[in-house]
């Protein structure tokens, strides 16, 4: 249960979800889901599936679940073929001298 994937700055782990209940579903943006947004070239890391759903909770960490394979994509990367399955996603972070903050893609 240790799967992994990375494309640029996201970071999907696979994930054991213990309480749904507590999650919020994250809504769509133009019928995809959006895992992060790069700041420096306004492209996205989106998954297309429509079995994919992304969830939320309340310290805004998220989860992607999916029933069916899909394909991580981003204009500047190759696709990532993803298994089903529930996995955490996580934004790479790179240290500067007094704060740490989010890697730009």
């Amino acid at each position: 249960m240790n799967t992994q994937y990375r494309q640029g700055d996201v970071l999907l782990v696979r994930f054991r979800p213990r309480r749904w209940g507590a999650l919020a579903q994250v809504e769509r943006a133009g019928g995809r889901i959006v895992l992060a947004e790069g700041e420096a070239t306004g492209h996205a890391h989106v998954i297309d599936s429509p079995l994919a759903e992304l969830y939320q909770d309340r310290l805004e960490n998220r989860y992607l679940k999916l029933d069916d394979p899909a394909e991580l994509r981003h204009e500047e990367h190759a696709p990532v073929a993803l298994e089903p399955g529930v996995y955490r996603v996580l934004r790479q972070r790179e240290y500067a001298p007094k704060s740490n903050r989010r890697v730009s893609d």
